[in-house]
Order: structure tokens, then C-alpha cells, then sequence
């Protein structure tokens, strides 16, 4: 099947990059059709790790220090397993693949002892609590307490190779004081070490490209990940499944067939949280800048060479520098009205929750095809809040003469596929553990957004532009309407693809966290003796 598309593909003037696309994905298609047939394997994907380190530092290629007021860490404690072994014919010898033995470290200035933290864990989560979860007090001092983390990970690593995943969970002023102590005394020299950085990521280009070269001037790039949970979620990840595993899309997939392009994301955010979200970052810094713009650039990249994540993060870059200059004119700011606030008054800041605005990609496959944004707080709820594919046809309704009828075909996940879908944490955190960089911002992914975002905000601001306030649960301001009417009927004919995400804001109560994992061979620890291992 995979080489007859592959001429066929080739026949009808499709890239080869996309042919070789859809053959690897008709082969993992395949591949897990076998599974479900012949009863290969029952179990559910587990934390994989390979043999070999594919990362090592030196020196030089270090990390950034720890929070100044670090509270008590909540992680999710992963459990991993991945042992198989095979006997030869004689039954005398025995090859298990390594195993992955998980350590969780909790780090701040909180005076917790470990069981403490495993409470405050078992609290928490609905998994079980593992015993190697520890907490380190790391005091004022942050190189100190560094230090003190290394040295209560390497005691527990023993002499064994083991990797490091560090989870910086801080505010941004104390970042770099953390991440730059982290680096320098917290790094291992027997594996692999990775970062993982939340946002926002800066305030502006500025302020943006200089934590960046702070970041590179101790770590490689390739030890970074910026993680945006939003980007977890299966949907997103299915746009690319969706375009080069199915045949029918890639030669629609252009401004020859497609009128517009609707990115619309609803968030819910409690009100405990609003003080923080308004005074500080508002809607632009904390959710187009990352989420609508990487999903904007998953949807409308080239092909990439590989699927490999630096090919992936080259196409997706191309586009973010390909998004033309933000006007005003293309803008409409929001603010809801405070419910909470019985008087009826509205929040003293200008700090808008609601952003919609009309993107264009200057390149040939979307000049002049308006990408229609639409994101804020407190909005409606869409009649599919669920993960889904909506996808409507023209059908003949059955009968005598010729009338015509627009028919869904939906793709409902709980409905098509009786598992849990997993979290969007877990999903990138695993990415993580397995070196996937496709869901996360590279350096210059990052500047290509700040350098779109960056001159409206400053516009916003030297205007004095003031939100046009909406009640919450409705459909936003009625700007968006009128912006959508100027933009969204460009063609007299076509499709409208609109990507629609509901998301719930989880706001922690403890916001200042750092988290370090250190994954290690378990085989090692349980035996010693084998050299060959």
C-alpha cells in the first residue's frame, strides 16, 4: 500500500517529502493494526529510554540557578518500566534491556522532610507515591543549595550512568539566578541534562533575547525545552496527522481552496488568579505568543524533510518569519467585566483578556488567506468542548429531484477510542525523556514570535488602547465581529478551517517550584557485577 501511494503521489505532482510522510505514517498505522490483530502487545506505552546518552555535558555546557522563594514542589510522579528480556536457546543466559528507575527531587526553601513531600504528593495525585521522592531545603543561598541538590542526587545515583531532567517552575525574576546556580552545580557529568522552562518566556524581544543568550552562554540549545502545556493536547498533534497521513488534504491545503483559517481558544481562569495575569502579562505575552502562534505554525508549515523535531522546528520557524507586520486597524482588544465585583466596576488596568486579530503569512502557498485569531477569558463554551475533527460534506438527501444537504462526519475521540487521553503534561513530559523538540520553542522560533507580538504591544501601549469590556460567558467583544466581516470573506468561495481549543487554566497555589528527575539505569543498580551491561 505505502509504495503504491508513493507513485501515486509522485503521479499526481505531490512532494516527495509529503509521499514519505504518509509512508511512515501508513507504516505506524500498519504496524499498530498488527498489535490490535494478533495480540503482539497488551500493555500501555511505557517511559522508554535508549541505550545509548545522546547528550553529554562539559563544563562549559551548563545550566541556570534556583528560585529566591522556592515553595514546597507538587510533581507528578512518574513511574517507568521498560524491561524485556530474551533467553537463548540453552536457557543459561539472559539479555534484559535496561530498565528506568525514576528519582523525583523536590526543591525550596520550605523545611520539608522527604515523607512530608510524598504526603503532600499523595494529597495531590492518584497515582501511587513513589519512594524515591525526596526534598532538598535549599535555603537563601542558591549556588548553596544547588550544591546540596547534587549532592543528594549523585548519593542516590550511586556511580551509575544517569540522565537529569530539571523542571523550573520559578517567577522570571528569579529565573536566571536559579537556572545560572542550577548550571553550574547541579548538572551531571554521567548523562544527559535537560531543562524544561515554563512561561512566559520575557516580557518583549528585548527582555526575551536577553534570557535567551543567558540560557545559551550555559547551556546548548538542544538541552532546552519550552514548555507550553496547551501544546500537549492530542488535537494539536493531529493537525500534522491529519494534513500528510490523508491524501485528500495536502493538495487543498493552500490559498487555492482554503478562504480562511479560525484559531479560536476559550480559557477559563479563576479569579485568585487574576491579579497576577492582569497586572503582569495579560492575554498576548501568555497565550498567543506561544499557543495560537505554534499552532498557527504546525498548521500552516511546509512539509518538513523528516519528522524528525529540528526539521519540524525549521518548517515551523519559516512561517513564524513569514507572518506579515500587525496593523491596529486588524486588532480588537477585550476586557471582561469583573463578576465578582457586585458594584459593577471593572478592573483598574488596561490589561486586556480577550485578543482577536487577522494574520496574514506572506509565502506562496497562504498570500492573502486572513488567519482569524480569536482567544480570551470567560467566553462561551462551543458545542464541542471535547478533542475532536469536524468535517462537513455535501450529500444528495435521499429522494426524488436534487436537493442537497451538508452532512457532518465527526471524529469525537471519547466516543471513537475507549482509553484515557493522556495529559497534556504527560505527553510532554515523555517528549522530553525521549529528546522530542517538535512541541517546543527554539531559540529563534521564539524571536520570530517576540518580533511579531513585540510591535503591536508597543502600539497598544503608546495608544493607550482601551479594552472593550464584555460579560463573561458570552461571545467576546463585538469588534471581533466586525473584524471578521473585514476579513473573512476575501474569496466568494472556499473552506473556512477553524482549529477550536477549550482549555481550563490550572493556576497553582505554590507557583515557585523547581523540580529535577533524574532517570536512571535500574539494572545497573540491581546488578552490579555485569560488565557487558
Amino acid at each position: 500500500v505505502a509504495s503504491k501511494c508513493f507513485f501515486h503521489c509522485a503521479a499526481s505532482g505531490t512532494t516527495t517529502r509529503v509521499c514519505e510522510l504518509k509512508i511512515w505514517m501508513l507504516e505506524r498505522l500498519k504496524w499498530q493494526k498488527n498489535i490490535r490483530t494478533h495480540g503482539w502487545e497488551k500493555k500501555p506505552r511505557m517511559l522508554q529510554v535508549q541505550d545509548s546518552v545522546e547528550e553529554t555535558t562539559s563544563n562549559s555546557e551548563v545550566a541556570e540557578s534556583s528560585p529566591p522563594n522556592v515553595q514546597p514542589i507538587i510533581p507528578k510522579v512518574l513511574e517507568c518500566s521498560t524491561e524485556s528480556s530474551s533467553s537463548s536457546a540453552s536457557g543459561n543466559s539472559v539479555d534484559r534491556a535496561p530498565s528506568l528507575n525514576v528519582g523525583i527531587f523536590g526543591y525550596s526553601r520550605k523545611d520539608l522532610s522527604d515523607e512530608d513531600l510524598r504526603n503532600i504528593v499523595a494529597a495531590t495525585l492518584t497515582c501511587r507515591v513513589d519512594h524515591q521522592t525526596y526534598h532538598i531545603n535549599g535555603g537563601f543561598n542558591n549556588k548553596d543549595g544547588m550544591k546540596k541538590l547534587n549532592r543528594r542526587m549523585e548519593q542516590i545515583e550511586g556511580e551509575h550512568e544517569a540522565n537529569r531532567i530539571f523542571y523550573l517552575s520559578v517567577p522570571q525574576e528569579a529565573l536566571l539566578d536559579v537556572s545560572v546556580s542550577l548550571a553550574d552545580n547541579s548538572q551531571t557529568k554521567r548523562g544527559w541534562n535537560r531543562i524544561i522552562i515554563e512561561k512566559p518566556f520575557g516580557f518583549d524581544a528585548l527582555s526575551s533575547y536577553k534570557l535567551t543568550q543567558c540560557f545559551l552562554s550555559k547551556f546548548q540549545e538542544k538541552q532546552l525545552y519550552r514548555i507550553d502545556h496547551r501544546l500537549g493536547k492530542d488535537l494539536i498533534e493531529n493537525i500534522t496527522v491529519l494534513r500528510f497521513s490523508n491524501l485528500v488534504f495536502e493538495p487543498l491545503w493552500s490559498r487555492t481552496y482554503i478562504k480562511n483559517v479560525q484559531v479560536i481558544l476559550s480559557e477559563e481562569c479563576g479569579m485568585e488568579a487574576q491579579g497576577r495575569y492582569f497586572g503582569h502579562y495579560g492575554v498576548i505575552r501568555d497565550i498567543v505568543h506561544s499557543h495560537i502562534l505554534q499552532t498557527i505554525a504546525l498548521f500552516a508549515m511546509e512539509p518538513p524533510v523528516s519528522l524528525d523535531g529540528e526539521d519540524i522546528r525549521n518548517e515551523k520557524v519559516k512561517v513564524l518569519r513569514s507572518i506579515r507586520k500587525l496593523n491596529l486597524n486588524d486588532v480588537v482588544l477585550g476586557q471582561y467585566k469583573n463578576s465578582a465585583d457586585k458594584s459593577g466596576c471593572y478592573m483598574n488596568s488596561l490589561m486586556p483578556t480577550f485578543f482577536a486579530a487577522a494574520l496574514y503569512i506572506d509565502n506562496a502557498r497562504w498570500d492573502g488567506v486572513p488567519f482569524l485569531v480569536k482567544t480570551g477569558v470567560g467566553l462561551i463554551k462551543h458545542r464541542q468542548p471535547d478533542e475532536a475533527i469536524l468535517l462537513k460534506v455535501n450529500n444528495k438527501v435521499p429522494g426524488l429531484g436534487l436537493q442537497l444537504d451538508a452532512s457532518e462526519l465527526n471524529l469525537l475521540y471519547r466516543d471513537k477510542y475507549d482509553v484515557e487521553v493522556p495529559d497534556s503534561y504527560e505527553h510532554l513530559l515523555l517528549d522530553v525523556i525521549d529528546g522530542d523538540t517538535h512541541l517546543f520553542m527554539r531559540s529563534d522560533e521564539l524571536e520570530a514570535a517576540w518580533n511579531i507580538l513585540t510591535p503591536i504591544l508597543d502600539k497598544i501601549e503608546e495608544n493607550k488602547v482601551v479594552p472593550e469590556l464584555y460579560e463573561t460567558g458570552g461571545r467576546g467583544p463585538v469588534g471581533a465581529y466586525y473584524l471578521g466581516a473585514k476579513h473573512g470573506n476575501a474569496f466568494s468561495s472556499g473552506i473556512n478551517f477553524e482549529v477550536i481549543l477549550e482549555l481550563t487554566k490550572f493556576e497553582s497555589s505554590s507557583p515557585n517550584l523547581v523540580l529535577a528527575v533524574s532517570l536512571m539505569n535500574a539494572s545497573r543498580i540491581e546488578d552490579d557485577s555485569s560488565s557487558s551491561r
